[in-house]
């Protein structure tokens, strides 16, 4: 099979070459968009967030069979030719759970115990601390909207803290009970939280979740982090709002002069361990559709809503 990689790292090459012997490989630096001027006869071509596909782009693929991103959002594939096609497209979910939700987690202690501001302040010799009184979690309530791989890592994690974890998902699992996720509306959360933590992934049900419909349930003192994507809430809340005080994935770069606000750039799956799994379910998503089966994370092209 001819396959080609694009936004791809050495070490993502070396992995690739090491476990697809026989196949015809091809690797870019640069993004789908950047690298493919001119027709090619590839048959499957695995790629990452900024390369972003377009009908322009398919009609110079009239080989192309498969699709994989190595991530697990994809809205950079959103493109209507991929359903009327029937196209064979997978992403990676599941891959950054224990990353994205330690992660999280780690935003939310920096904000309660104002870690970052005693460290800057010890490595200027200041050691005044009475203004960076902080907060305990435990005994606090917090909402987790999505409880998928992530949101259940994020339930586990607060129940260490001995947190009261209020759950909002599609549908309910057994596993919810076990955990000690008391299954609630997204209004219970908002009206009751203390922390809400965002694990959703971005579709048209869950842009603008959270709006200045619903936004007035929250309580003033609530603490909120979003790990997943800035969409999820209305743009304006992010500016109007106080509640909000981490993001992790967002284009608004005025956010990280805001105060009280903590932006990092998209960085909570990356890990050595999360990359290793991107590499390891890449790998079998392609070994699976080379031997003629579906990918185990095929986003199945019968359902029209996973692409549009």
């Amino acid at each position: 099979m001819k396959i080609a990689f694009f936004e791809c790292k050495k070490e993502e090459k070396e992995f690739f070459s090491a476990h697809l012997q026989g196949h015809t490989l091809t690797f870019f630096e640069t993004t789908l968009q950047e690298t493919l001027l001119k027709p090619a006869d590839y048959e499957a071509i695995s790629l990452f967030i900024a390369s972003v596909i377009s009908d322009e782009i398919l009609e110079k693929l009239p080989h192309l069979c498969y699709i994989q991103t190595r991530s697990s959002g994809y809205e950079h594939l959103k493109c209507a030719s991929l359903y009327q096609r029937g196209m064979i497209v997978s992403n990676v979910a599941g891959y950054a759970g224990p990353a994205v939700a330690e992660y999280a987690f780690s935003l939310l202690l920096n904000t309660t115990r104002k870690t970052c501001i005693s460290l800057q302040r010890s490595a200027k010799q200041d050691f005044h601390y009475l203004d960076l009184k902080g907060m305990e979690l435990f005994g606090k309530k917090i909402g987790i909207l999505g409880l998928g791989t992530i949101g259940l890592q994020m339930a586990k994690i607060a129940k260490g803290f001995g947190m009261e974890i209020l759950g909002y998902s599609r549908s309910k699992k057994d596993l919810f009970d076990q955990i000690g996720i008391d299954f609630v509306s997204l209004e219970t959360v908002l009206e009751q939280a203390d922390i809400i933590m965002i694990a959703l992934p971005l579709t048209p049900s869950t842009t603008h979740l959270i709006n200045q419909k619903n936004a007035v349930l929250i309580k003033k003192e609530t603490l909120m982090i979003n790990v997943a994507r800035e969409e999820i809430i209305e743009p304006a809340l992010y500016h109007d709002m106080h509640n909000i005080f981490a993001c992790d994935v967002s284009t608004d770069v005025t956010l990280a002069h805001k105060k009280d606000f903590l932006y990092t750039p998209h960085v909570a799956y990356y890990t050595k361990e999360a990359l290793e799994r991107i590499l390891e379910i890449s790998l079998r998503n392609l070994q699976q559709v080379i031997q003629g089966q579906i990918p185990q994370n095929c986003l199945k092209p019968a359902c029209e809503k996973e692409y549009m």
